[in-house]
């Protein structure tokens, strides 16, 4: 009878404050992430930690319920947003969605200079996916995916209605892809299986795709709508 009692009032707060007690408010952090060394790079209100790649500004996004939204824009309106801050070796987290058939990504260790024109050209890719209505049947290029060079292993997302969650921890040559709390993808840097791989891939005649150990976090605008929140990061 007790045990039915406190059950009756568990109930009864979660319908007077619309949500569970434990539930966190979005972009922000717990007492324990800040502990663990976590820092927010979005704040649900402002982009000021991010800027359009080879840009003092950001153009072609908006914030929108919370979130960081790519809007697509064509004729060079948007484009992609880097990290104001550079990292070296990180964990980091967010939440995403896309609408149908979009298509984004999530890029570390992005470097800017004369010889590279796009984010891309320098940073490896965590692909971005509308999986089912997008028009392609490749695997590599699936979301979760190191895109064109690993393709995600045992990685389902979400209905486009739905939050997707991602991971990428990069520790010195080490990466691992995260994809809605399972590991999609492994591997390491600059070994000759690594730089095997690129060799058959689109990137074999990029010369600085994967070369640098310290870059900007990216996140790509590439047709579409895609959103991001949740955005965090930690150094390792």
């Amino acid at each position: 009878m007790k045990k039915l009692a406190s059950v009756a009032v568990l109930a009864l707060i979660i319908l007077i404050i619309g949500k569970p007690m434990s539930a966190q408010v979005l972009n922000t952090l717990t007492p324990k992430e800040e502990k663990e060394g976590w820092q927010l790079l979005f704040d649900g209100k402002t982009m000021d930690k991010w800027r359009c790649y080879k840009m003092d500004k950001v153009q072609g996004w908006a914030i929108e319920n919370g979130a960081m939204t790519a809007l697509g824009l064509p004729e060079g309106k948007g484009g992609d947003v880097v990290t104001k801050e550079k990292f070296k070796d990180f964990e980091l987290y967010l939440e995403w969605k896309v609408e149908q058939n979009s298509n984004s990504g999530i890029f570390f260790h992005v470097v800017e200079a004369d010889e590279y024109g796009t984010v891309y050209m320098t940073g490896p890719e965590y692909q971005l996916l509308d999986d089912i209505g997008y028009p392609t049947s490749n695997p590599k290029n699936m979301s979760g995916s190191n895109y064109d060079v690993h393709a995600p292993k045992f990685g389902q997302v979400k209905t486009l209605d739905q939050w997707n969650t991602s991971k990428i921890v990069v520790k010195g040559p080490h990466v691992e892809h995260w994809l809605n709390d399972r590991k999609v993808v492994e591997y390491e840097m600059w070994t000759p299986e690594w730089l095997e791989l690129k060799k058959n891939s689109k990137w074999k005649d990029a010369e600085g795709y994967g070369k640098y150990k310290e870059g900007y976090i990216a996140l790509q605008d590439h047709g579409g709508t895609t959103s991001f929140r949740n955005i965090k990061i930690r150094k390792l």
